[in-house]
């Protein structure tokens, strides 16, 4: 138990010793998405989130609060409770348009330090062991709108302020944009688009050399100027819904898109220049009331330690919902999809819809 804590450690400030000007996955715990629906559903939202979780998917799709305002929050845990991920938010509509902020976190706490274990003559004293905590944080202010009075489309914008630490060995802060859209088509379509970090988000790290010195070989480590500075590229997510009235009581609204990466990564199709990964996800409500939901994203083409061959990696992801007045309790359940892994994660989220309860 105690090697695995120590190489954790080592793990998160070998990362960041080893940082460059980009990374492909800086910042990837604002991916993630927030909301058990939008998860549920594989991300299947960009086009059809339309309440206060839709800064993380869209922040377009705020301008669907029609009155009042919103408050959510999210609570999952990962790998066995070992990582926590937290969203709070709070969206109010005003004259122009609409304005939301919310908060995230996803952390490591109680971590073992065994850096201070053995002394110089081999001694062990366990009462040198410490603990800390690597998280990651973000707020983020959201402002949707229609541009030019045209109802048919609605635009949104984030700005990001991220801060990121590990421990009293570094911390760093960042702040970028989000961009997002959603077109809404005269029969029925919706097509929606969201362009994370527009402007890449930028990392500034401050090192603590000495306290890092104890992970790296005991020595002194002095980082090149462009260690303390990391750029995350930006990202684009597209997609299309339509809602389907099986009756006047049942209706099913899928959306299917895909993701691009402006990078190279273990997507189906990758180039040099970007990587495109599709998803699809389906929405099935009774009376507005109670919902289930699926979805599947994250295609990855990977190779299987056991026999090396290829084979195509998925993550699934299901949950239900339900909704009486303003308030709506959901529960999404996602698999980590690498190499069809046992590690679930459960999502449960609240959200008060003050409108709704007015309208009431």
């Amino acid at each position: 138990m105690m090697k695995k804590y120590f190489l954790l450690v080592f793990c998160l400030i070998f990362g960041i010793s080893q940082s460059q000007i980009i990374r492909k996955y800086s910042n990837e715990f604002l991916n993630i998405g927030a909301g058990a629906r939008g998860l549920a559903m594989g991300g299947a939202v960009v086009s059809n989130q339309d309440d206060v979780y839709s800064p993380m998917w869209n922040p377009a799709g705020l301008m669907a609060i029609e009155r009042d305002w919103q408050g959510a929050a999210m609570h999952a845990e990962y790998f066995e409770s070992i990582a926590k991920y937290d969203y709070l938010a709070y969206a109010k509509v005003l004259e122009t348009g609409v304005f939301g902020v919310s908060v995230v976190r996803l952390g490591v706490d109680n971590i073992l330090n065994t850096t201070q274990l053995i002394d110089t003559e081999g001694n062990i004293d366990y009462d040198k062991i410490t603990k800390f905590s690597q998280s990651d944080y973000a707020a983020i202010l959201s402002y949707a709108f229609n541009p030019g009075g045209n109802t048919k489309l609605d635009v949104g914008v984030n700005a990001k302020i991220v801060y990121r630490n590990v421990g009293k060995f570094a911390n760093g802060y960042g702040f970028g944009f989000d961009v997002g859209a959603i077109y809404k088509m005269d029969n029925g379509w919706k097509l929606g688009g969201m362009l994370r970090d527009a402007t890449t988000t930028v990392n500034f790290w401050s090192v603590n050399q000495k306290e890092l010195s104890t992970i790296v070989n005991g020595e002194e480590f002095n980082p090149a100027p462009k260690d303390k500075m990391e750029l995350t590229m930006p990202k684009l997510n597209v997609g299309a819904s339509k809602l389907f009235e099986i009756n006047s009581s049942v209706y099913v609204l899928p959306e299917a898109g895909i993701n691009v990466d402006f990078a190279k990564t273990a997507a189906l199709v990758s180039t040099d220049f970007a990587s495109l990964t599709p998803y699809a996800g389906a929405e099935l409500g009774y009376q507005k009331m109670i919902f289930v939901r699926l979805g599947v994203n994250r295609f990855q083409s990977i190779t299987d330690i056991e026999d090396l061959r290829r084979k195509v990696s998925f993550q699934p992801s299901a949950g239900i919902g339900i909704k009486y007045r303003g308030l709506t309790l959901d529960y999404a359940i996602t698999n980590s999809g690498i190499g069809g892994s046992n590690f679930y994660s459960n999502f449960f989220s609240l959200k008060l819809d003050m409108g709704q309860f007015r309208n009431d």
